[in-house]
């Protein structure tokens, strides 16, 4: 079992930074791919960002890129969202998932635990 824990969400005005944290426990997440989800309300969950497992690879949603950046601490077992120059329309839950894979890529299949979400608000 793998438990993940989102921490670091809040109330930020518009063009501010907040950084998410996942902290998973149980097992190890070295191995698997690691992604970021949200859901706003009554919208579909979307896959935010993904990390493969070394790193090396990174998938961004076209909303989010050159703005958010993902990042992962295998020694911390952590996985990390830094979100700049927020926008109203990112206010949502924030969700951190593992993969079963260690390559995921932009799919939003194959995700086996989830956390219990960060609620992300942004101001105008």
């Amino acid at each position: 079992q793998v438990q993940l824990v989102e921490s670091g969400g809040g109330l930020v005005q518009a063009g501010g930074s907040l950084r998410l944290s996942c902290a998973a426990s149980g097992r190890t997440i070295s191995s698997n791919s690691m992604g970021w989800f949200r859901q706003a309300p009554g919208k579909e969950r979307e896959l935010v960002a993904s990390i493969n497992w070394s790193g090396a690879d990174r998938y961004y949603a076209d909303s989010v890129k050159g703005r958010f950046t993902i990042s992962r601490d295998n020694a911390k077992n952590t996985v990390y969202l830094q979100m700049n120059s927020l926008k109203p329309e990112d206010t949502a839950v924030y969700y951190c998932a593992r993969s079963g894979r260690a390559n995921s890529g932009s799919a939003t299949w194959g995700y086996d635990y989830w956390g219990q979400g960060t609620q992300v608000t942004v101001s105008s």
